[in-house]
């Protein structure tokens, strides 16, 4: 039998006109871990919607083979029967039910038409058990982190007798407690010969599980290299086409007056109103300044923003909110706005966008008002002032009417950030500004970011990228348990030092 378990050759498809992938080649060994790696808009995800019949036969041009057959999958069930199941980054799970519910959904353990529990409950806790995951089976999927829901979706492959298991950016949206399990039951898995294909951003974590790499760009096969010895550098140069010598653009500082200031803000849980989620925090940011948050999943620090913005999170809030010396009301969200703040949600999908909609109504969102005139937006200014904000960052779309659920993910950022810069406000939060985006779109919103600093605008960042931080910012704030635990400048910070502050006061 040969090594290679799934060979693809001359893989391309297009979509009304554009070609997504060219001429594509993928091989890959049995038994090994294999990551795609590229930019957002490489044709990485296309590719294994090909593979896993999301795309069926018949949409694309060339050639699969897996375990030495020909494949022509008309659907997903004709690839899952040959035993490829595919974990998309959004997870295809039902919330409402059980987690023996889901692992059997449309391939239910029963007998004589009735769903018998006993076998279905038994065999969902042994799958569990194979994953590492400390639940009963009857628990609902809503009551788990994300975490937890992705190895449920693990071992619903595995009740389906995976032979390829393929996981589009399978750490994306996790801490780094459950990242590190996902990947240490990647490795068993391998261990039991079930070969694993992962897209991810995360180069870091490619290069330490990966035994084999393959880079696309811009729908072409680049190069397929083994994974010892490689560093992110080299993985990189092959994203972009040019080696990025600097992950940061270059900035020289304009720091003016202070701007921002937070003074012993305290923010309780809305689920446990005895709780404190913050806990008389207080920083300031002044114009022209970045400044970074830093803190371990559950730090509070977005508690702390949202909290700050409108009181769209948390109750029993107390705490000044000053703007150019002077307390300002954040009661409201309007209210917010109006005083000059602005927060870009870490959730873009969920609260930051209406991905139905074109780009143009997004843009506006925020400020309709000056754009509206006796209750009516006028669309001509609207649509000019969206071009305007597609143009000049860049925005990778034909035209401003497009729906924003269908760009990457660093385009639909770039849209949110524009959403929130048509409200000109003096003051951007920025929550996790680049998560679940390629090292190039990166780049380009590090450049935005500077250029609202050049603007005179004060910039408060949260990120769990301490490299980001780092990088980034003018000085950086550790949260710890809510409490504001250490204030470092951009000379002084390193990783280590921020990792003390950030774990300063923590129970174990």
């Amino acid at each position: 039998m040969s090594d290679d378990v799934l060979v693809m050759r001359g893989i391309t498809k297009r979509f009304a006109g554009v070609t997504a992938l060219h001429e594509v080649s993928l091989t890959v060994r049995r038994g090994e871990i294999h990551a795609i790696c590229g930019e957002n808009g490489a044709g990485k995800s296309t590719l294994m919607k090909v593979l896993s019949g999301v795309h069926p036969h018949g949409t694309y041009d060339g050639e699969i083979l897996f375990e030495g057959e020909p494949c022509a999958f008309g659907g997903v069930r004709d690839s899952e029967r040959r035993g490829i199941v595919i974990i998309h980054q959004e997870l295809a799970l039902c919330g409402q039910l059980s987690v023996a519910e889901n692992l059997f959904l449309g391939n239910e353990r029963a007998r004589r038409g009735l769903i018998d529990w006993n076998r279905t409950n038994h065999e969902a806790q042994a799958l569990l058990d194979r994953v590492g995951l400390r639940e009963n089976p009857t628990t609902p999927v809503n009551d788990l982190g994300v975490g937890k829901q992705q190895l449920v979706e693990i071992a619903k492959a595995l009740s389906k007798e995976v032979k390829l298991l393929i996981l589009d950016e399978p750490t994306a949206a996790l801490n780094d407690d459950d990242s590190q399990h996902l990947l240490d039951l990647l490795e068993g898995l391998r261990s039991e010969g079930i070969t694993c294909v992962i897209i991810s951003h995360k180069l870091g974590e490619v290069t330490r599980i990966a035994d084999t790499v393959t880079v696309l760009r811009d729908g072409r096969t680049i190069e397929t290299l083994p994974a010892q010895g490689l560093s992110e550098e080299r993985i990189i140069a092959g994203m972009v086409g040019r080696d990025l010598e600097h992950r940061f653009p270059p900035r020289t500082p304009d720091i003016g007056e202070e701007v921002l200031r937070i003074e012993d803000w305290t923010v309780h849980s809305p689920a446990q109103p005895d709780r404190v989620v913050v806990d008389r925090a207080t920083l300031s940011v002044r114009r022209g300044e970045i400044v970074g948050l830093a803190g371990l999943m559950g730090a509070g620090r977005t508690e702390l923003a949202m909290s700050v913005f409108g009181r769209s999170y948390g109750v029993g809030i107390s705490g000044r909110v000053l703007k150019d010396g002077r307390e300002i009301d954040t009661r409201s969200v309007q209210a917010a706005i109006r005083n000059g703040l602005a927060y870009v949600s870490e959730d873009r999908k969920r609260y930051g966008l209406n991905l139905i909609e074109g780009v143009q109504r997004n843009v506006s969102a925020a400020a309709l008002g000056k754009l509206s005139k006796r209750g009516w937006v006028n669309e001509n200014e609207e649509y000019t002032v969206a071009e305007r904000f597609r143009r000049s960052m860049g925005i990778r779309t034909s035209t401003v009417t497009t729906p924003t659920g269908t760009l990457s993910g660093g385009n639909q950022q770039k849209v949110v950030l524009a959403k929130w810069m048509f409200t000109d406000p003096d003051v951007l939060i920025l929550d996790e500004p680049t998560r679940g985006i390629d090292v190039g779109a990166k780049y380009e919103i590090y450049s935005i970011i500077n250029d609202l600093a050049a603007q005179g605008r004060a910039v408060l960042v949260i990120s769990s990228e301490l490299p980001e931080l780092l990088g980034l910012c003018d000085r950086v704030y550790a949260l710890s348990e809510g409490r504001i635990t250490g204030e470092v400048s951009r000379e002084e910070a390193t990783q280590e030092r921020l990792m003390q502050y950030m774990t300063r006061g923590q129970s174990s």
